[in-house]
Parts: C-alpha cells; structure tokens; sequence
C-alpha cells in the first residue's frame, strides 16, 4: 500500500489537478463577483473541443488554445447576458448551458471532425512539455516538476496572481464590492455589470486553458462529455476554498489528488468504474461536511 504513495503519485496529482483548478479560479472571480457560475462544466467542454479544433484545423496548440479561450468565453459571455441583462436564473442558465454544450459538441465532432464518440489524428499537436535540465538536475524536486505543459505552470502561478489582484488592486476591490453589495458599489460609481462581465470573461480565459489541458496537455484527444464532471467538482472546490484562490488551490489539491490515486488504483486491480466514483464520493462527503458547518456560497457563516 505505501508503494501507492511517491513521487510519482504527487507529479500526477500536479498534473491531474489543472483543469479543475484552472475551472474553480474561474468560478473564484464570477462568485466574487456576484453570479454563481455553474456553467464551468460546459464551458470547460467548449475549451477542450475547441482545443483539438484548433490545433487540428490550424496547425499548432498555440491555436488550439486560443480556441479553446474563444469558445469557452463565447459560452460564458451567453452565461452573462442571460443571467445578468435578461435576469434569467443564473442556475437554470448554468446547466441548460452544460447540457446544451454536451450536445452541440458532440454533434460537431461528427460534423466537423467527422468521428463519434473519439477523435483522434496522429497529426493532432499537444501541448508541450517542459523538462529544462536545470530542473531535472534538482534532487526530488526535478522529478516533481519537470515534464508539464506550460499550461500546468500558468494555473499554479495563477492563484498569486489573483490574490494579488482581488484583494490589492482597485479593479479586484470594485469587482469584490459589486459581489457584495451592488447598489451600494453603484453609488460609489462603480458599474456592476461591467465588473461581472469582467469576471465571466477571466473565467472564460481560465476554463479555456482547462479545457486545452484536458484535451492537449493530458492526452491528445477528444471524447464526448471529456469533462466528466470536474466543473461540477471545481464548483465545490469553490465553495469549499471560501472563494479565495489559496483555499480554492488547497481544495483542488485535494480533489487531484484522489483522482491520482484512483488510476493508481487501477493499476492494483479495483475496476475502473469504482475508482471513477472517488472524486465524486469526495465531492459528496464535501458538500455534507459544508453543509454541516453551516457555510454559505463563499464559505462565511
């Protein structure tokens, strides 16, 4: 049992974690914010097709990711006008768009790509991975860290970065107080929806490099539904990191690294259905233990 446990298990818990990371800082600034986005799932969905997309039709995973931005922030700019100019209820919003992307990417695929259920092309680019020789001259270290997409390294340095910006920066001040109060940030004239779209377009920004991730940095492929659920776990992880990017890096840790365990498991022998139900038993026992405490959507009492 202590062989389930090494270097190895951590450098793919540091790999495994990014999407659902990338996703839940995205979450991060919409419910700072004001608007609870449950549409991460989808959104990252649209980044991972849009990805494979990209580097397949253009040539290259620098495009793939670009696409990948572009059609996640598409889904989160709809998220936005139908929940913020239309009033809409931001939730029904949220999984209409989450199943809408489910479909309308797997239609595309077969229209577009000309697969079901799996595209893959040998000519699909993924993204690169980094192994400087300096780095792997680092004992332990070296192994932990060399051989991640840049991607990897984006959403770890992240999460500085947007400390850094909600709680030091005037534009992460206005944003935090629109979330908060909005009337009273409007008197400070302070525009609401300007912040708020401000937000779903860095959450586009965030759940696309997810989605590239995905379907790029982690493997070379696309499948129907590839995102299996983890917006659905960022949002926990939302929730359960308070909203505050340090939390949320500490809860998707967490998640990543169940994950990891449950395809080292498979490597033991337990199927891969009951090890595919860890995170979810985690995400579950979560909300319960959330629910217990009495927390709200930001993690106050």
């Amino acid at each position: 049992m202590a062989d389930l446990f090494d270097i190895q298990l951590l450098h793919m818990t540091l790999r495994t974690v990014v999407p659902v990371l990338l996703a839940a800082l995205g979450g991060t600034l919409c419910e700072r914010a004001g608007l609870f986005n449950v549409a991460l799932e989808g959104m990252m969905l649209a980044g991972a097709f849009g990805a494979v997309a990209g580097s397949f039709f253009l040539g290259g995973a620098g495009w793939g990711v670009l696409a990948a931005i572009a059609a996640a922030t598409a889904i989160g700019l709809i998220l936005a006008c139908l929940s913020l100019n239309l009033r809409a209820n931001e939730i029904v919003v949220g999984i209409s768009l989450n199943l809408l992307v489910t479909g309308l990417t797997t239609f595309l695929m077969r229209v577009v790509l000309g697969a079901t259920g799996t595209f893959h092309h040998p000519d699909l680019k993924g993204l690169p991975q980094w192994s400087p020789e300096w780095l792997q001259a680092i004992p332990v270290l070296g192994r932990l860290l060399s051989g991640h997409t840049p991607v990897v390294w984006a959403a770890y340095l992240a999460v500085p970065v947007l400390s850094y910006f909600l709680f030091q920066t005037t534009v992460g001040l206005r944003l935090r107080a629109v979330g908060e109060h909005a009337r009273a940030a409007q008197t400070l004239a302070v525009n609401p929806f300007r912040m708020q779209y401000l937000a779903v377009v860095l959450a586009g920004v965030l759940t696309g490099l997810a989605g590239a991730q995905l379907s790029l940095g982690q493997v070379r492929i696309f499948q129907e539904n590839m995102t299996a659920g983890r917006g659905f776990i960022a949002l926990v992880a939302v929730i359960f990191g308070r909203a505050h990017p340090t939390g949320v890096l500490l809860a998707s840790l967490l998640f990543g690294l169940i994950d990891a365990l449950g395809i080292r498991l498979q490597g033991v022998g337990l199927p891969s259905q009951v090890t595919g139900l860890l995170p979810f038993v985690v995400t579950l026992l979560t909300l319960v233990a959330l629910r217990g405490r009495g927390l709200n959507r930001q993690g106050t009492a």
